[in-house]
């Protein structure tokens, strides 16, 4: 479904990937892990088309995104939570799951009924503004508004990042739902370690903007969060 081949990327002089390969095939849930600036965000940038590759593809159910302009993701499926969430504060809870549905090639005006069955709060708080819901509200916003899209991939960039405990359960429960019930495949960018092991399949290892191992989540040893996850 997703396959990135050789990737190189880099800002001026700095080079941040570095022969980048990573393949999802549908129905996967592969958790992209590894210390704070080795690359990860830059990654999903590049998927996205919000980063420029210097080298290497990019391709999404046969299509070769590498040089294709940001928006056209969103109407090939592809689903896209920012770290930091992102919302518009000064719209509502409607407005802003609305929004999801100006990205999408056929013109629909419903807010997919999935949406307020993963996250019923949202459905109590439509006339809400944005900004006045807490953080975890906004992340399940976040994941809602890329939900309207319906997308076949889902990519999740902190999803569980200065979120209380409780809502971090629920987002997981949500990723499990949508790749366990839905079929839907998932790329996670994610620190925690347990919610990882607890969520996820697999797992892929960045260190140093090079991808340093992968495999199904009960090879993630000891040894290899020592060598490269550990502070």
């Amino acid at each position: 479904m997703l396959s990135i081949s050789n990737l190189n990327q880099s800002y001026g002089q700095s080079r941040t990937l570095w022969d980048v390969n990573i393949a999802l095939e549908a129905g996967d849930c592969l958790s992209l892990i590894g210390r704070n600036g080795v690359g990860k965000t830059t990654l999903l940038s590049c998927i996205m088309g919000l980063a420029p590759l210097d080298s290497g593809s990019v391709r999404f159910d046969g299509t070769d995104l590498s040089k294709a302009a940001p928006e056209s993701r969103a109407p090939l499926g592809i689903g896209y939570v920012p770290q930091g969430r992102m919302i518009f504060p000064l719209l509502t809870v409607e407005e802003n799951l609305r929004i999801g549905l100006g990205a999408l090639k056929e013109r629909r005006t419903e807010i997919p009924k999935r949406v307020f069955e993963l996250f019923p709060v949202l459905k109590t708080m439509l006339s809400r503004r944005g900004g006045d819901l807490s953080g975890g509200q906004q992340q399940q916003l976040a994941i809602g508004r890329a939900l309207v899209l319906e997308p076949k991939l889902l990519l999740l960039d902190e999803p569980t990042e200065g979120i209380q405990p409780s809502i971090v359960a629920e987002i997981g429960e949500v990723i499990r739902r949508l790749n366990k019930e839905l079929g839907m495949t998932v790329l996670v960018v994610e620190q925690k370690l347990p919610f990882v092991r607890r969520f996820c399949d697999r797992f892929c290892i960045m260190d140093k903007g090079r991808v340093v191992a992968m495999g199904r989540m009960p090879e993630l040893s000891d040894e290899l969060v020592s060598s490269h996850l550990s502070v």
